[in-house]
């Protein structure tokens, strides 16, 4: 099943965008601009419906992962992935995840489940995607977190424990802290752009 996405040919780095929880493929495409203009662009909606809101798995509730769901529309997305390589001719190798909120958690996911999965990844306000579960190497993987330390959503607490899980299977992780709740903040997003332009 393919997921409606956009897709924009720019440099040979491709930003694969994850709105949160009732956004579009739409929503972070300014944040994309300001991370990389250059850079190519494979947005994706959530084809999962609350309430008429789309997201990109089901939740029990707030903060509650359906986890069988995760599972299955983790493996979706990653093969989606491989598919839209295919079809728009990037290199599967150099896709770097940035997502917020339910699209930074389906991206953690990625990461959690598939080596290889992602080059890299900006996860704003991430929650740990699933406990108990052996990580795969993430040695060569960066990954920046933006958090707030007065998250009403994430708790301070679940993104230090995100970072240790993920600093424990090797991935370099980096956080940011912000005091604005659950909001994406301007400063967050400048973070993340340094943090992005010392990639090699």
């Amino acid at each position: 099943m393919t997921l409606k996405h956009i897709f924009k040919k720019g440099s040979d780095r491709v930003l694969l965008l994850l709105h949160g929880t009732g956004g579009t493929e739409n929503d972070l495409l300014p944040i994309a601009d300001m991370i990389d203009p250059d850079a190519s662009v494979l947005s994706v909606r959530g084809n999962v419906s609350e309430n008429g809101m789309p997201r990109f798995f089901k939740r029990l509730a707030e903060g509650v992962f359906d986890e069988e769901d995760l599972i299955f529309r983790t493996k979706e997305l990653h093969q989606f992935l491989d598919d839209a390589a295919e079809k728009y001719g990037f290199d599967r190798q150099q896709v770097i995840a940035v997502g917020y909120s339910n699209g930074a958690n389906i991206a953690g996911s990625l990461l959690f489940h598939y080596k290889d999965s992602l080059k890299g990844a900006i996860l704003y306000h991430p929650m740990v995607p699933r406990r108990g579960v052996a990580l795969p190497d993430l040695r060569s993987v960066p990954v920046f977190i933006g958090a707030g330390k007065n998250d009403p959503i994430c708790p301070a607490s679940e993104t230090e424990e995100l970072s240790s899980l993920l600093t424990k299977a090797y991935a370099h992780v980096e956080v940011h802290w912000e005091h604005q709740g659950h909001q994406l903040t301007h400063s967050e997003v400048s973070a993340s752009k340094k943090w992005y332009d010392k990639l090699n």
